[in-house]
């Protein structure tokens, strides 16, 4: 962890159009400002997929104002956590920071009956790095 007492987590997936979206969102839904949240993708699509939008509505998180993001070198050296979400060989590595690769489906051109469970799993794993993190997760 960095020195701050605030721990620092990125998510990294191709277009940051679904998995990492969701991801950034639950993380950031759950810890507030007690956890520093990015995502950002190694080829960002030009929207976030609507179908992730809708998901995450019916879960109570509004994403329809977020973009992708471009992945860069600074928000990887800035980050504790590196989760990638089939980022493949894109993302680059630094000693010293914590990785890790969640296996996830990829919700592109699905519909969001496909993209439930992923959202479901996502907000599994995201609670486990709370709990790891030892941060109570928001009502």
């Amino acid at each position: 962890m960095s020195t701050s007492t605030t721990p620092s987590v990125l998510f990294v997936c191709v277009h940051n159009a679904g998995r990492s979206q969701m991801a950034a969102a639950f993380l950031t839904h759950l810890a507030g400002d007690r956890v520093q949240v990015r995502s950002a993708g190694s080829a960002p699509a030009s929207t976030v997929n609507q179908a992730v939008v809708e998901a995450m509505a019916e879960a109570g998180i509004d994403i329809a104002a977020e973009t992708p993001k471009v992945l860069t070198t600074e928000a990887v050296q800035s980050s504790d956590v590196v989760i990638t979400m089939g980022c493949g060989d894109a993302c680059p590595y630094f000693p010293g920071k914590r990785y890790l690769d969640w296996q996830l489906d990829d919700p592109a051109g699905q519909g969001v009956a496909a993209v439930r469970p992923i959202r479901d799993e996502i907000e599994r794993r995201v609670r486990g790095l709370l709990a790891e993190f030892r941060i109570e997760p928001a009502a």
